[in-house]
């Protein structure tokens, strides 16, 4: 009988050892969708965003309203847009950071 438990117990641990070779199921399939549509999101906001206010702001602000040449326009232009991308970075990251952090404070509570 203490045979057959030992062997029991080995076949339970070589189960748990196989098991944490496997990658780690998600909570739900809902963070998962959550992830990415959060990551479509930004990454449509990273294309947009740069490029519509480039053209923006250099046909309507700097050429426009402040009578800039077309030279003066497409740097200040420029500089918008590194601003626009470097904005929809940090939003990016800080909704990221709050979305991992609120996954792992429900991951705790299970």
């Amino acid at each position: 009988a203490q045979l057959g438990k030992s062997r029991l117990v080995s076949k339970e641990l070589k189960i748990q050892s196989l098991n944490a070779l496997q990658p780690p199921k998600f909570r739900n399939e809902n963070s998962l969708a959550a992830t990415l549509k959060t990551l479509l999101f930004f990454t449509a906001l990273m294309i947009t965003v740069p490029i519509g206010l480039y053209f923006t702001t250099k046909a309507y602000i700097f050429e426009g309203a402040l009578g800039m040449s077309n030279r003066d326009s497409y740097f200040y232009a420029a500089i918008v847009a590194v601003v626009a991308v470097h904005v929809v970075l940090a939003l990016f990251v800080y909704v990221a950071w709050n979305e991992g952090s609120r996954q792992w404070r429900e991951g705790k509570q299970d």
